[in-house]
């Protein structure tokens, strides 16, 4: 199972893949493997950003996110008789991902969603896993490292599209999920991608936000009043965003946004979410743009709802601040036709 080399790097890189392989395969094994083996499978998985609710859904809130198109992580699966690990002493030589280190788009939990899928292809067994427990499943791999994150990523990556989420209790503790709802991506207005050329400070506070993230739950695990009201408040703005949606009300869509970042800094505070990434938000909120986190920081989603010309003055205002503006592509759902009849649309 290899990462996509998109970036085109030195032989050296390339020859340092990991080949995860099985090294003694009986004959009646590799009869059953089949036309397996000669086969290789890839998949992509994409980058999300959190439109509303977040993080809310660490706390049995709710969320609506959609998969981003401009970024990816890419896993190739290859069946070979042997292990070969060439460790590097810093970091993972393989470019799984064109998704920027650090800026809050769920790189990590890409490239774990796209080698799932590619297991679920290799041992053909992707319709008996149940859509809505492969969220759960990639999370426990990241809950194995002491991270601290709710489903939404993982929700947004595994359905594709525009997706709202409820993680009620209710739900949580009767079926080890929530209930989650498709959207139809042509009801998303213009949104854009913000994030700086050089993620390392934005990145800081993204993992103290990440470290913070066990304080705040902490409290919220305590019983703390300002918490767990805010949490709730949070999580009504993806419910009231999801009817704004439908209902094509992107005046109140922007409001939306701009609460949710609001409530976000008041339960974490400047500190946290560093001075670079609120300088993100106030550019484009400079020139009239909503705007909020994509995840706990790193990039900002803004929506210019005075249409093109109000887009150009935010593509303006942040090339003077030194940040990247890209238009968000949205991807449609990725899930195939037997696997869309299973969920809720």
């Amino acid at each position: 199972m290899r990462g996509s080399d998109d970036d085109n790097d030195d032989d050296d890189k390339a020859e340092c893949c990991h080949r995860f392989r099985g090294k003694k395969r009986s004959k009646a094994a590799a009869a059953e493997m089949g036309s397996q083996e000669e086969v290789a499978i890839e998949h992509q998985a994409y980058a999300r950003i959190g439109l509303l609710g977040n993080p809310s859904d660490v706390y049995f809130g709710r969320t609506i996110s959609f998969s981003l198109g401009n970024f990816w992580a890419s896993v190739r699966l290859e069946p070979s008789d042997d292990l070969i690990i060439r460790p590097h002493p810093t970091h993972d030589l393989i470019s799984f991902t064109s998704i920027h280190h650090l800026t809050g788009l769920s790189g990590s939990s890409a490239i774990v969603c796209a080698a799932l899928n590619c297991l679920l292809d290799f041992y053909r067994i992707r319709h008996l896993v149940k859509v809505e427990i492969r969220p759960e499943m990639i999370l426990s791999a990241e809950t194995e490292l002491g991270i601290v994150a709710g489903l939404q990523d993982r929700v947004a990556q595994v359905y594709g599209g525009l997706v709202y989420m409820d993680f009620s209790k209710e739900y949580m503790d009767k079926l080890g999920y929530g209930m989650y709802t498709m959207m139809d991506i042509g009801l998303l207005p213009p949104l854009y991608l913000i994030y700086a050329e050089n993620p390392s400070d934005s990145g800081k506070s993204l993992l103290s936000c990440m470290q913070v993230h066990s304080t705040v739950r902490q409290r919220w695990l305590e019983g703390d009043e300002f918490i767990i009201s805010s949490m709730e408040e949070v999580a009504e703005l993806a419910l009231e965003g999801r009817k704004a949606l439908l209902e094509k009300d992107y005046a109140e869509l922007a409001d939306l946004m701009n609460r949710n970042f609001e409530l976000r800094r008041k339960m974490f505070g400047d500190d946290v979410l560093g001075s670079l990434n609120i300088q993100m938000v106030e550019v484009a909120r400079s020139v009239g743009a909503a705007s909020k986190f994509t995840g706990s920081g790193g990039a900002v989603v803004a929506f210019c709802p005075d249409g093109p010309d109000q887009a150009k003055l935010l593509e303006e205002a942040c090339e003077k601040a030194g940040f990247i503006v890209q238009q968000a592509i949205i991807v449609p759902p990725v899930l195939n036709d037997e696997e869309l009849k299973t969920v809720s649309i």
